[in-house]
């Protein structure tokens, strides 16, 4: 086993600084990388040091392996925390990290490769009975054929990319006279944002729900799941609402669906913490997506349910510990959602509003936690995802969570941009989340941007006929009670205005 000594956490706001408290808890000292956009950031002040790796854009900084394993050699760093997004997933960082004889807090370069893939991660799972749904099991090379294929699954049917997510490179086709089109698109999409251009095929599953499991493994063989979230409520194929646990799955689906990721993560020899995802239908057959094989933004709602500092183990992880945790200790311990608290216009389409935020206070009390990496009088940067903060809700019940995630909303006071949480209070309150019964086609189902606007009671309207009505009379002239009077008055005026 190797200490970690000092740790470069090799990423930026909410997550950066939530991985430096974690490690400052265990007496780890910790080194910031920033770009000169970040030079205020609140992970930079709360480093014991810093450095810059280049200028704001993220291709020019955040994503340069060199300048990174070289802040890690000036300062002495003998391990790396890559975080979320950015180089999190890249198996080359990961190698490079090795290669230098520095510790990365992750799987191996190899689990990476193997899993980045979706279409290297189903064959390698393909032996361990794991549900997936119909499609090819390789990229596609002849269209004919894969026009065959489709019809064989049946339509509609999903055209993926096989490298990356969050939904880019991705197209629903209806019917076969669309397929073409589709396939151009995903395509060109594909190749734009993961310079690879190979795209399979699935069947697409209507009415479908987003559920994933948390694994932890460590480097002697041992792994557990930590139970699912479900992540359902979306916008463009990206996560804005995520809770655990689920509010539809059975004991014995959860247990199945825990043992299968569980199997996912030994077929590529996994070890830290890492994420299977599933696609569970509207009979709740559940089918194996692709792991994501990092941190991801919602682990605070696993947290809050399980007590298990996921950080925290992956730094043991990392360090060659074994697994303190055993699968029979773990249990579900109320329910826990999480917002995501974006710097964007709900009624304009989701797009960045990104600006400086004039007012920033932050909700409080029992059962709320906010993650963030912002302060009052900070800028959001044009140059990155614009998320301000996670803010989670936990009770005893999922309407005891639900509740207290809409007076943290209230509470949340935000000037400068427009943000989410508009649009999260009116998931909070609309009966299909609240019954559990939705999909990931929730915006598209139950939200118009007119649904924002605030809407007038009946006493509210009384009352404001009221008000009118008084200042309509009291703002009428007076009538005049006597000739000599009004003389002297209008005498007194011209005098006034004329001196």
């Amino acid at each position: 086993m190797t200490k970690i000594q000092k740790l470069l956490v090799a990423n930026r706001g909410e997550i950066a600084l939530r991985i430096m408290r974690t490690a400052r808890e265990m007496g780890i000292p910790t080194v910031a990388i920033y770009s000169e956009a970040d030079r205020q950031s609140l992970h930079v002040r709360y480093a014991d040091e810093a450095v810059c790796v280049g200028p704001p854009p993220s291709s020019e900084s955040y994503l340069k392996i060199d300048a990174i394993i070289e802040a890690c050699q000036k300062t002495g760093a003998n391990a790396i925390h890559p975080g979320y997004g950015f180089l999190s997933e890249n198996a080359n960082f990961a190698r490079a990290v090795r290669n230098a004889g520095l510790i990365f807090v992750g799987p191996s370069p190899e689990s990476i490769e193997i899993m980045g893939s979706k279409l290297a991660a189903k064959a390698a799972v393909a032996s361990y009975n794991i549900p997936m749904v119909p499609g090819t099991p390789e990229a596609i090379t002849d269209r004919e054929e894969a026009k065959k294929t489709s019809a064989q699954i049946g339509y509609p049917i999903l055209i993926k990319a096989s490298a990356g997510g969050g939904g880019k490179g991705m197209r629903i086709v209806e019917q076969e006279a669309d397929f073409d089109e589709g396939m151009n698109r995903a395509v060109s999409e594909a190749t734009s944002a993961f310079g690879d251009g190979s795209v399979f095929i699935e069947k697409y599953v209507t009415s479908p729900r987003h559920v994933e499991i948390q694994v932890l493994g460590d480097q002697h063989g041992n792994i557990i799941h930590l139970f699912e979230r479900e992540c359902s409520v979306q916008r463009r194929h990206q996560k804005v609402v995520e809770e655990a646990p689920s509010s539809v799955l059975t004991p014995e689906i959860r247990s199945e669906m825990g043992r299968c990721a569980v199997e996912v993560a030994r077929a590529c020899g996994y070890y830290g913490a890492g994420t299977v995802e599933f696609i569970v239908d509207d009979q709740l057959n559940f089918y194996f997506l692709e792991m994501n094989t990092r941190l991801q933004v919602e682990h605070p709602v696993t947290e809050q349910i399980t007590g298990i500092d996921l950080v925290k183990q992956m730094i043991y992880i990392a360090e060659g510990k074994p697994l303190e945790i055993k699968q029979e200790d773990l249990k579900i311990n109320g329910h826990a959602i999480e917002i995501r608290v974006y710097a964007e216009d709900p009624a304009n389409n989701f797009l960045p509003d990104v600006g400086t935020l004039e007012t920033y206070v932050r909700p409080q009390g029992n059962g709320i936690r906010v993650d963030d990496g912002f302060e009052q009088g900070m800028a959001i940067p044009i140059y990155y995802d614009p998320m301000i903060a996670k803010l989670v809700a936990t009770g005893a019940t999922r309407a005891e969570a639900i509740e207290k995630m809409i007076r943290a909303i209230d509470e949340y006071r935000i000037t400068g941009v427009q943000t989410t949480l508009p649009f999260c209070r009116f998931v909070m309150q609309h009966e299909a989340f609240r019954s559990g019964q939705f999909d990931t086609h929730f915006v598209n189902h139950y939200f118009t941007p007119d649904q924002l606007s605030p809407e007038t009671s009946a006493e509210e309207t009384q009352l404001a006929g009221v008000l009118a009505a008084w200042l309509f009379q009291n703002s009428q002239p007076k009538p005049e009670t006597g000739g000599v009077v009004s003389a002297q008055r209008s005498s007194k005026w011209k005098e006034r205005r004329f001196r």
